[in-house]
């Protein structure tokens, strides 16, 4: 039985009743599932930390109950590229031509978008804790309804005209960057049935030229997704996970106008931010 709405050419238009409709290879595995698979991992993964064996601070690269990680990482030897060639057919990038105003992502249009007026901020450090300086920051995330600006985000949440979701800084002398932006929405994505993503902002971060990029992710406290998260759980090492989650800042509140969450990124040593494969969409 339809419950579209038909259109003059005869075509039937997708309503809200048949357009969330599951994808029936997302059904195969419930939460329980995922859920179990996370946690046998997690508790192999502590006897052989309790046996002696280092921790481990990135994701795992194939990680079980992420079903799509087998796709989405090398699977063949690694090959050394030329840099140079590489950015030729890269676009380039000086500080001129970032401006100040593209760190506020709510201001890209004529009117005030929906949601939670938030400020994140935060330093881009080294392993020694030394500041990072001039260095390109990118961010993308969903609106307040959980919906991206993108062909294949098609779930019916409802599309904000005036958040685009993308902003991009430069971060100063001591490594410090801030964005203004409205806090994201979880969402659902297809990796089992009832799967939904916590909330969350994706950092791209870009060294000296293009060849020199990493990107992830940072997470809102105290989300009840977490647990149930197959690429937040990928990373094995609870500290390391934890690195992910922005601390609420009051100093960052401004009264009356948006509340202030900080958080730094750690680009190399021990406690090195988790970094995930640019092919990476969730």
């Amino acid at each position: 039985m339809s419950t579209g709405t038909t259109h003059q050419d005869g075509t039937e238009a997708e309503s809200f009743a048949n357009s969330h409709l599951l994808d029936p290879a997302a059904t195969t595995a419930s939460q329980d599932e995922i859920s179990g698979e996370i946690a046998d991992i997690h508790e192999a993964y502590r006897q052989e930390v309790l046996a002696g064996k280092k921790a481990e601070t990135q994701p795992r690269i194939d990680f079980a109950p992420y079903r799509s990680s087998l796709l989405r990482h090398p699977t063949k030897n690694l090959h050394h590229a030329d840099p140079e060639t590489i950015e030729l057919h890269s676009p380039a990038f000086g500080q001129r031509d970032v401006h100040a105003l593209e760190s506020d992502l709510t201001i890209q249009h004529n009117g005030e978008p929906i949601g939670e007026r938030i400020v994140v901020a935060g330093r881009v450090l080294d392993g020694d804790g030394r500041p990072v300086a001039g260095q390109l920051v990118e961010i993308w995330q969903a609106n307040a309804a959980g919906r991206y600006i993108h062909k294949r985000d098609q779930h019916p949440a409802p599309i904000d005209p005036n958040f685009t979701g993308v902003g991009r800084a430069i971060t100063g002398p001591n490594g410090e960057y801030s964005f203004t932006t409205i806090k994201p929405a979880p969402y659902p994505w297809k990796n089992h049935h009832n799967a939904w993503r916590p909330a969350h902002i994706h950092f791209s971060l870009f060294g000296t030229d293009f060849t020199q990029r990493m990107i992830t992710q940072m997470y809102f406290p105290g989300d009840p997704l977490f647990a149930l998260d197959p690429i937040y759980q990928s990373i094995t090492d609870a500290k390391a996970r934890d690195r992910l989650v922005a601390t609420y800042d009051h100093s960052l509140t401004s009264h009356e106008w948006a509340t202030g969450y900080n958080w730094d990124i750690v680009l190399t040593g021990s406690n090195r931010t988790w970094m995930e494969d640019e092919e990476g969409e969730h």
